[in-house]
């Protein structure tokens, strides 16, 4: 199976801005990693993981900068990242590094600036999200939001990401605009949209051109890898790197 089951940002960001999203299709491992299991964490076999990753590889410049996720807000330099790098976002500057996060549910955000000096990625959990990774990495960045756009990759969507009183409280001492990204279920439990949670952050840091936002992993059996639905199940990558 080709690269064209994956999936690239549809965004305007300079031609030098290059992404690659991978779904759950063209791999080697069986159920339930079946096929493209992306993920050395998982249970999956070291090598079909292995043979996974080198397939991803053939259509990218150079291996991606895996991290050890950690649903935390650390970010680092992707060309310093090595195999026991714990983090949940990266920025580069440098030519033909490829920025990458894992996701199964959480929301990866690629982010870029409007010249292509600068690209990042950003692995946003629910609580990656509420504990500022998104700031973290346009930090990272150095640059003014109103230079970056950002694209939203597949994640849990609003009509399948069930959450107790404990995460929307944690969004509302935050910030208590993020009322609007929950709907109430019953008296503890809500629905919420993480696409909209990321708008607002990324719009409190001046970044208006948000694009994406559009998937639900949950919903799309067939196409992504889904922690929540499944348990035990593959990753995903969100790549984002800077052609020479």
């Amino acid at each position: 199976m080709s690269a064209t089951e994956w999936l690239t940002a549809d965004w305007p960001a300079p031609e030098r801005v290059r992404t690659l999203t991978t779904s759950r299709q063209g791999g080697v491992s069986p159920a339930p990693f079946d096929s493209l299991n992306l993920g050395d964490h998982v249970g999956d076999a070291p090598e079909n993981v292995a043979a996974n990753r080198a397939l991803v590889a053939q259509h990218l410049p150079a291996e991606p900068t895996w991290l050890v996720q950690v649903h935390g807000s650390r970010v680092v330099a992707a060309e310093t990242v090595d195999s026991l790098t714990d983090a949940d976002a990266s920025f580069t500057r440098t030519a033909n590094v490829v920025c990458t996060v894992m996701t199964a549910d959480c929301l990866p955000i690629l982010l870029c600036d409007r010249a292509g000096t600068v690209v990042g990625a950003a692995h946003a959990g629910w609580r990656g999200l509420c504990n500022g990774v998104v700031e973290a990495t346009v930090t990272a960045m150095r640059q003014p939001g109103a230079q970056l756009m950002a694209w939203l990759g597949p994640a849990i969507g609003p009509d399948a990401f069930e959450v107790g009183t404990e995460v929307r409280d944690a969004f509302m001492a935050a910030d208590p605009r993020s009322a609007q990204a929950f709907s109430m279920i019953d008296d503890d439990k809500y629905l919420a949209d993480i696409y909209l949670l990321a708008r607002l952050r990324l719009a409190g840091l001046g970044i208006d051109e948000v694009y994406g936002g559009d998937c639900c992993t949950v919903i799309e059996r067939g196409r992504f890898f889904s922690y929540r639905r499944d348990g035990r199940t593959g990753r995903m990558a969100s790549m984002i790197w800077l052609e020479d």
